[in-house]
């Protein structure tokens, strides 16, 4: 086990600049990324890719979805906002990309970027160049990318709907629904189970140095990436030093009950092939489960990582510039 003032710096690592690929959605890959962008700026991180899961089926990025049959937009526009600057230019157009119209007609809900992605799909006909063009004009600090082309929905096998029989399985499909289900998760698949992987994306994380998975929705943000098979492959052969940052709290309806080490037992379940580096925690939300989650990790091979990077106010959130110096140290140590 590692901590912060154990970890020893690798020079080769600490003297050049790392390609970073970050995986995700919603607001736990939003915490990495604006850790990460800090990194940019600093220059321990000279590339920086997002690759965003790409299944949501609820709120604007939902209705998008259904109307016009492309990818839901939402955890992409989110990403793109935690990669603009601290500087007026990037503050300004991270709040326009995030700002989510009022009233009472047709826009109410609708959030200014998920429509100006989708916009630029249709304009330009290509995922992957729209959301450059949006990278470009917000000046983000790193690239977006969907982990899939395909428009896809998450399913999982779920324990504990049926009154009759508890331990029977019952499939739940949605994104929001996975998330917010009232049983106990055993699995998540895709359908269609071979979506098309983004071809950018995988060679990001064919080309990286480190790649990060979590924190975020353990079975519905984090978990389908593993589920696309041309990225799993990728991920599984590359190179880079994989880094799992647990989360710091269960979440009712997705990973209710859950401890940090049962986060990890998950992902071994889902993708044991996978190699694991690194396991990052916060020190105050493993508390005595400190000894269960060394062994786990130990078993799986990979170093653990004990830090300080909640905010600190009681509310399961990371804290980006704790976050930043946390990944910092990890890339120095190699």
């Amino acid at each position: 086990m590692s901590t912060p003032v154990d970890v020893p710096v690798d020079p080769a690592a600490a003297d050049r600049a790392q390609a970073v690929v970050a995986l995700g959605g919603g607001h736990g890959l939003h915490a990495s990324l604006s850790a990460l962008r800090r990194l940019v700026d600093d220059l321990t991180v000279d590339e920086l890719t997002a690759i965003v899961t790409v299944a949501d089926n609820g709120g604007s990025s939902g209705r998008l979805r259904g109307e016009f049959g492309v990818l839901p937009p939402g955890d992409l526009r989110m990403a793109l906002a935690a990669l603009c600057g601290d500087d007026q230019w990037g503050d300004t157009w991270a709040r326009v990309l995030q700002h989510r119209f009022a009233g009472n007609g047709e826009m109410r809900g609708h959030v200014v970027g998920n429509l100006l992605i989708v916009g630029l799909w249709e304009l330009l006909g290509d995922h992957v160049d729209a959301l450059d063009w949006v990278g470009r004009l917000l000046g983000a600090k790193g690239r977006v990318l969907p982990m899939a082309l395909t428009p896809m929905d998450i399913t999982a096998e779920v324990r504990g709907l049926r009154a009759d029989d508890p331990d029977a399985l019952t499939t739940v499909r949605g994104q929001v629904e996975v998330a917010t289900t009232d049983g106990v998760i055993d699995s998540i698949n895709l359908d269609p189970a071979d979506p098309q992987a983004c071809p950018e994306a995988v060679a990001a994380v064919e080309a990286a140095d480190w790649v990060l998975l979590g924190p975020g929705s353990w079975f519905s943000s984090v978990i389908p990436h593993l589920m696309v098979p041309a990225l799993r492959d990728a991920l599984v052969r590359t190179s880079a030093r994989v880094v799992v940052n647990l989360n710091l709290a269960e979440q009712a309806g997705e990973t209710g009950g859950f401890g940090p080490a049962d986060h990890l037992a998950v992902l071994a379940e889902h993708a044991p092939e996978l190699v694991v580096h690194t396991v990052l925690a916060d020190r105050e939300s493993v508390g005595d489960g400190l000894d269960e989650l060394a062994h786990v990790v130990a078993a799986y091979g990979a170093k653990l990582v004990v830090d300080d990077v909640a905010v600190g106010d009681g509310t399961p959130r990371h804290d980006p510039e704790k976050l930043a110096a946390a990944y910092e140290r990890i890339i120095a140590a190699g």
